[in-house]
């Protein structure tokens, strides 16, 4: 059966050089004579695969030499509470929402702290990013720990292009569904976290960037586990216990076919013709509209419905049948949704616009 083309929000596509490169050494990684799969997290063997990881990622994100990398379990949604239980150590901080995960985060930080809400587009459907300027001042007059956002929303398609200015006080974001689609400025942050499984490996992996000087100290909360706590995980190199060591290395193999596609910048590149071409349908079509606000558009799920249920549900069952696979919108929000994530081809989109064109064709008087 041929490959199809995969809009999926995660786990999402993978570069199929890897995937072939991953098969290559599925039974003997490198003459070892075992598969990585079979390896101890503790052999040299493994260390080197770590090392290597680490490496490509500081180098093709450009991650300043004071912060932290970490490589953990448990999803994004886990980091929910490892952040106010790391770094609430004043007891308050301030979130900005602007969708689902955004409020799911909010929710989880009350159980260790004061949380105030900033700024929400939930009056107008998470269709957009609301207006954030003032925040910095509020937030240094308040004497927030951090304040939070979720980057890029995945469920609705929006994306901050321009981040709040929180002054001293560490900005704090869940970058998941944006990560490595575009080059990111680390040194604005006082930690990044995003689940690996958009654009940078595969489900089961959470990266943390962390700024030395907001764990160096260890957690703010007694109540911290040991496993949530960043301080020991950066200590004991990721490895506290038995890390994900399969998903740790086909991130490194994803960073590397990254690093030789051109970087973040051919990556940013290519992301944009993508969504643009998909935008630039929606912008011109009688059936279909997308979701978020022109100016909150994201660069890596493109949101958008036909108004009529029945209608999106036949699309989505046609696009399947075709190949296309992955478009049927979150089940909050209905409609459709095509993540043109780094390995997403060009020409699947170019098929997935023509596809919408014969369904619209067939759909409109």
């Amino acid at each position: 059966m041929a490959r199809v083309f995969n809009f999926a929000a995660g786990p999402a596509a993978l570069p199929e050089s890897v995937l072939a490169q991953i098969a290559s050494e599925m039974l003997d990684y490198q003459g070892s004579g075992m598969s990585v799969l079979e390896m101890s997290h503790r052999s040299s063997a493994y260390q080197k695969i770590f090392d290597n990881t680490e490496a490509t990622l500081r180098r093709i994100v450009d991650i300043p030499s004071n912060y932290k990398v970490l490589f953990l379990q448990g999803g994004a949604t886990l980091q929910f509470a490892g952040i106010p239980m790391n770094l609430m150590g004043a007891g308050r901080a301030g979130y900005l929402v602007t969708g689902n995960f955004a409020n799911k985060a909010c929710e989880e930080a009350r159980k260790y702290g004061e949380v105030d809400i900033l700024a929400t587009s939930e009056y107008t459907g998470f269709d957009r990013i609301p207006e954030v300027a003032g925040v910095g001042e509020l937030a240094e007059a308040t004497g927030y720990d951090y304040v939070y956002i979720c980057q890029n929303n995945t469920i609705f398609g929006t994306q901050y292009h321009e981040l709040p200015q929180t002054g001293e006080i560490p900005l704090v974001a869940d970058v998941s569904s944006c990560f490595l689609a575009e080059p990111i400025d680390v040194s604005r942050y006082g930690l990044v976290y995003a689940g690996a499984q958009k654009n940078a490996g595969c489900a089961g992996v959470t990266v943390v960037i962390v700024r030395d000087d907001l764990i160096k100290d260890g957690p703010a909360l007694p109540c911290c586990p040991s496993y949530l706590d960043y301080r020991l995980q950066a200590k004991k190199g990721s490895m506290l216990n038995t890390p994900n060591t399969f998903g740790i290395y086909l991130c490194g193999k994803v960073y590397h076919w990254i690093e030789e596609q051109g970087g973040l910048e051919a990556m940013e590149r290519m992301n944009r013709e993508k969504s643009g071409m998909l935008y630039d349908y929606l912008d011109h079509s009688r059936l279909f509209h997308g979701h978020a606000q022109p100016a909150s558009r994201s660069i890596a799920n493109v949101t958008f419905r036909t108004g009529n249920e029945q209608l999106d549900a036949a699309f989505v069952a046609g696009a399947t049948e075709r190949g296309l696979v992955g478009v049927k919108g979150h089940r909050l929000v209905g409609g459709m949704r095509a993540s043109v994530y780094n390995a997403v081809p060009v020409e699947g989109v170019r098929a997935l616009v023509d596809y919408m064109g014969e369904f619209e064709a067939a759909h409109t008087n």
